[in-house]
Order: C-alpha cells, then structure tokens, then sequence
C-alpha cells in the first residue's frame, strides 16, 4: 500500500510530505517501510502571519479559527496532490494527516483536549484519496497525553536494537522515545527544542531571522550560566512521565517574561545559551534512562552547535547518531511515522502505545474522509506489527 504522510510541526513553517510504500509480512509480526520520497512546501507568507498571530497567548476568534482551518487545509491539499503526483505516480492509496497543531491543552498535567486545524476534506476533494486524520484526540479521550503518538512508531523502530536505545526528536519542541533495559517503553516531551531558539532569533533581528541559521548566532556567543540556570528552573523539566508541552508554554512571551529584570546578554549570547537549554534538558532527560543509543532526527539535527552541544552533555558511551542511519530522513521522519499511523489506522490496529502517553489501552486513532471512490477497508490483520523494518528504496 503506498501511503503519504502529512506534517507540519510547532515551529509551524512548512507542509512535508512522506510517501511510504507498507506491507505487512506474511506473520503480521513485522511492517516492511519503503520510503518512495518527501517533498515540502512554505505555508505562504501571509497564512503563517496568520497563523502565528492566533497562536497562544494571543487572543484569536472563532472566525481567524475556521479561516485557519481552511487555509491549513488547502496548503495540505495542495501539496497532497504534488506528492502524489511526484513521490506516486498518481497511485496513492491513502493519505494520513497529522494537521497543524494549534492547541494543546494540559491542566494539571493532564491533557484536556487537542486541537489540530486542516480540515481533511480539503485533501480528499483536491486527491481524490481517503484521508486519515484527527490521531490526537483518541489518545486523550482514553486518558492519554495525545503526544507524542510517534512513541509506537519508535518503539517498533527501536525493537530487537543493542543496549538502551532512544529516539529523539528535535522540531519546535523535543521529544524522546527509550526502550529501558528494564520495564516497559516510555515517551514523552522533553521541553523546548528550537522554539525559544527561533523566539530568540526572530525578535532579535527585528523578525529578519526565522530561526539561527546553521546556529551561526549561538556559535559567536557564549553561554549565560545565570541566565541558564533560571531557565532550568522551569517546573515541567521536573514533572514525572508521561508528559507533554508546546508553544503554549514555551512561546515568546515566556521568554521576556524569564529576561525581564536579568542582566539581559547579547544576541549571540542569549541564542548560545537557549541552545544549551535544549541540549541540557534533553540529556537531563535521558540520563536516568541510561540510553546508550541516541538517534536524532528533526530539524535541530540541521544545527551543528545544537549538535556539539548535545554530544557534550550526554556520557561519552552514549551514541548520537540521525535517523539516516536508519534509512529515514532527518527532516521526514515524523511524516513517515504518521503515514504508518494511517496504515494502521485503516487496518483497524491500534496506533497508540499506552505505556507512553498513559492512555487507559490501545486505540484505533483518527478519523477517516472518503476520497471519491466507494471506500473499501482491507480486513484487519490477526495482530499488531511489533517491529517496523524500514528498506532500501527503489534505486537506493
């Protein structure tokens, strides 16, 4: 079955797109992967204007909310048709789409509600194709943190690997996924990943910079010890797991509110210091785990001082390797993981991993929009895929 994977992640700046031909073997143990290939496209300049003006703490209204929803919608849309068109040959057979999150709500550490924007009928009139959507709120109506739902992707990636493996993702926010010596697997977000680096980076230059190019900025600073120590006294890095953040938190506000009244440094200080942030909490993160395996992906994998950085606070006899060695792009891994989501999903499997987002058990996630054909669901496998295996592609 060849499946696209739609994403667009915190730092809300572009649509990817990952085409994945799955099968299942001939047991139903194991999922095969090919990866036929990822395109992107910039949300247009206005739509991600407007996108960030709505975003927490800001005020928005149900209006900017439905004209979002349908901008977002067509962007995915758009670029669902392109993918097919390039990654597929026109033989797509389902799309999955994360949407955009907008909206995580945490209350007492427990999640609330979630919201995504994008609505996936823009994707199934514009392909033709079915289209699942909506993954998050099934995980937190059964209890759950609705995040990240990668940690079922993850822990069958990481099965059957040496040591402590780990997963680690580093967008707009970090998340992590281990596979312990001992007990079951865990998954959760560790804290800001570039968000207060792109804040940072953005108000500093007077919104020229998105973000710290190739951390050109932070490699000319140097770090601010009390600076970072107030950061580091941010409650959540304390919370026990399974837990999840976002923007809602870690948003440009946060950060003047923690620079007020400090001995503010220098830009390139400030933007060293906010990249030890990130490499601090996750490493802070996974050393009770004792990961002996770290494999990155995300965007923050495009950083090298973001890199170094992290290299230097995990124990020298972890490994810091990127999802390529794995045979999946840094920059589409997510996109892939959704499109297992919807592979699942359309087979009636579970696409949740309980023991990593707290939910009650499994669930079968998401909703699903017909394309334009009669839709017609495959019979659902005697059991799960434990492993996920992930082949050279075509020509690869």
């Amino acid at each position: 079955m060849r499946v696209l994977g739609l994403m667009s992640g915190t730092s809300h700046d572009a649509v990817d797109a990952a085409a994945a031909h799955l099968t299942l073997d001939a047991t139903g143990e194991t999922l095969r992967l090919t990866p036929l290939g990822m395109v992107s496209a910039p949300y247009h300049a206005r739509l991600r204007r407007a996108l960030a003006a709505a975003l927490p703490p800001a005020p928005t209204t149900m209006a900017d909310v439905c004209r979002l929803d349908t901008g977002i919608g067509r962007a995915f849309a758009d670029l669902a048709v392109r993918a097919d068109r390039e990654l597929c040959s026109g033989r797509t057979d389902l799309i999955a789409s994360h949407g955009q999150t907008v909206y995580h709500w945490v209350s007492a550490g427990r999640v609330r509600g979630t919201l995504q924007l994008g609505r996936p009928a823009w994707i199934a009139e514009a392909t033709g194709r079915p289209v699942v959507a909506d993954f998050r709120p099934g995980d937190v109506a059964a209890g759950g943190q609705g995040a990240p739902l990668v940690g079922l992707i993850d822990t069958m990636l990481l099965r059957g690997r040496p040591g402590v493996p780990a997963a680690l993702n580093i967008g707009g926010i970090a998340n992590l996924t281990a596979l312990p010596a001992t007990g079951t697997p865990v998954a959760f977000d560790t804290g800001p990943g570039n968000a207060l680096l792109d804040a940072a980076a953005h108000e500093a230059t007077g919104g020229r910079l998105g973000y710290d190019h190739d951390g050109a900025l932070a490699a000319r600073g140097r770090v601010h010890e009390p600076l970072l120590r107030r950061l580091l006294a941010e409650p959540y890095y304390r919370l026990p797991a399974p837990k999840t953040t976002g923007k809602e938190l870690f948003h440009p506000g946060y950060l003047r509110t923690v620079l007020h009244g400090a001995d503010r440094p220098t830009t390139p200080d400030l933007l060293a210091t906010l990249t030890r942030l990130t490499a601090r909490t996750v490493a802070d993160a996974l050393r009770p785990l004792a990961a002996t395996e770290v494999i990155a992906s995300g965007g923050g994998t495009r950083n090298p001082v973001l890199m170094a950085m992290l290299r230097a606070e995990l124990p020298a006899r972890t490994t810091l390797l990127t999802s390529d060695a794995l045979g999946l792009p840094v920059a589409a891994k997510e996109a892939y993981a959704f499109a297992v989501l919807g592979f699942l999903t359309l087979h009636g499997l579970p696409g949740n991993a309980p023991d990593c987002t707290g939910a009650e058990g499994p669930r079968v996630l998401g909703s699903l929009t017909p394309g334009r054909r009669p839709l017609e669901l495959p019979p659902r496998p005697p059991r799960a895929p434990a492993a996920l295996v992930v082949d050279r592609p075509p020509g690869g």
